[in-house]
């Protein structure tokens, strides 16, 4: 009997939030494995606020998802049939596995995960890409120091969570932006966090001052706006802003507001930085070593939002954009 494969497709570019009429949920064969390529049933899908930035026409740091094909997304997976002689079946694995039920893909796309060490979803968080993003772009690009002031926006993302905490880890002193009191209490009294600030109750940048009385030494960005601009206007001297995302501006429609307290770089001899995970791609391993390792020994905790059914993606995938998630927001196929 032919095993038949349900799929995302991108049937328009968005204007604003994507809506349920941008993708075509369709069904076809599951395709068989060439040779060198893997079949792989989906079990968990990453669902990350730069597939927004994906699906829109121009030149970025990836090329677009183009109009009629599969929703590009990371995902961890168990292999059904292999042609590649570094997979057999059974295998579990991680790779860019789109938004669909069986992805065939070459088996140099696909690395070996073991969910006996951690959870398969933990691999699209804390051991995933946001894992990785959080580990260089604050170690590498932030370079934080003992008894330093580390603030974080979308502090309860799957990205912030594991910023902050490894901040903690460093020794600094770390404050989280985040929005709602439940995802605050959480990153003060579960993640160890000094501080928090409710950026939908609280005026952000008086709650800078109180919280930061000695200024930003490293300000890790998720969002951009006005968050962005209210931490430029508390910078320390000789400050690093690391720019990872922006989830704030991704879906508006009159243009990116960019920060207009910039010339605070200046005066603190400040620097901001833009940062791709994939540039560090070389190393990744012993960073999930290191990552490995600080959650073996409880000195960092992960958290998954999971949500059941592919059929929902569209909705789903909104969650991240209305701040309804708190750590890493996973789609669970099967």
């Amino acid at each position: 009997m032919t095993q038949i494969n349900h799929q995302f497709r991108l049937a328009a570019r968005p204007v604003g939030l994507p809506k349920r009429s941008d993708w075509n949920y369709v069904e076809e064969p599951v395709r068989q494995p060439a040779d060198g390529e893997v079949l792989v049933q989906t079990l968990y899908l990453s669902l990350d606020p730069a597939m927004r930035g994906w699906m829109n026409e121009g030149k970025s740091y990836i090329a677009p998802v183009g109009i009629g094909e599969v929703m590009r997304a990371g995902g961890v997976g168990k292999v059904i049939a292999s042609h590649h002689p570094g997979f057999r079946e059974g295998d579990e694995v991680y790779g860019t596995l789109g938004i669909q039920e069986y992805a065939t893909v070459p088996g140099t796309l696909l690395t070996k995960v073991d969910s006996r060490l951690a959870p398969l979803p933990v691999y699209l968080g804390t051991l995933g890409m946001p894992g990785m993003t959080a580990y260089f772009g604050l170690l590498d690009i932030g370079k934080p120091q003992p008894g330093q002031t580390v603030v974080v926006s979308g502090a309860a993302g799957a990205v912030g969570t594991v910023v902050g905490q490894i901040a903690k880890i460093k020794g600094c002193r770390v404050v989280g932006i985040a929005g709602g009191t439940e995802k605050c209490e959480y990153l003060v009294k579960q993640l160890g966090f000094d501080a928090a600030i409710d950026y939908k109750s609280q005026d952000v940048k008086k709650a800078l001052r109180e919280h930061c009385p000695d200024g930003i030494d490293v300000y890790f960005d998720n969002v951009g706006g006005d968050i962005l601009d209210a931490a430029l206007t508390r910078l320390a001297r000789n400050a690093r802003i690391v720019i990872c995302g922006a989830i704030s501006q991704y879906n508006a429609t009159a243009g990116v507001k960019g920060p207009s307290n910039y010339m605070s770089l200046l005066v603190n001899r400040a620097s901001m930085t833009g940062m791709v995970v994939f540039d560090y791609a070389d190393r990744y391993p012993p960073a999930m070593h290191d990552m490995a390792g600080w959650l073996a020994a409880g000195k960092l905790k992960t958290r998954e939002d999971i949500v059941a059914g592919i059929e929902t993606f569209p909705e789903t995938l909104l969650k991240l954009f209305k701040g309804e998630n708190l750590g890493k927001l996973v789609l669970k196929v099967a």
